[in-house]
């Protein structure tokens, strides 16, 4: 990227947005994550082994799953309101 466009970008200076979610540990994270908190039944295996360390090392991206799937469920709520209610 030149320098003119790094100046455009003002606070997102030097963030590469290719970088998100570009390999399946951040995937994973993210997708254990949504399913957790939209799933309302709870969890039938421990997080072990390979889960758990994907979560350990790209845990913002299994933070930001959860806050994905409780606005899912924000919407979710506001579909039922305005169909049944």
């Amino acid at each position: 990227m030149n320098e003119k466009n790094d100046e455009d970008r003002g606070f997102l200076k030097g963030i590469r947005i290719t970088a998100f979610l570009d390999c399946y540990q951040e995937w994973h994270a993210f997708v254990e994550g949504l399913c957790e908190v939209l799933c309302p039944w709870p969890a039938k295996h421990k997080l072990s082994g390979q889960l758990l360390d994907d979560l350990k090392g790209d845990h913002h991206y299994y933070a930001f799953g959860r806050a994905t799937g409780v606005i899912a469920w924000l919407i979710i709520a506001k579909i039922i309101k305005e169909v049944f209610f």
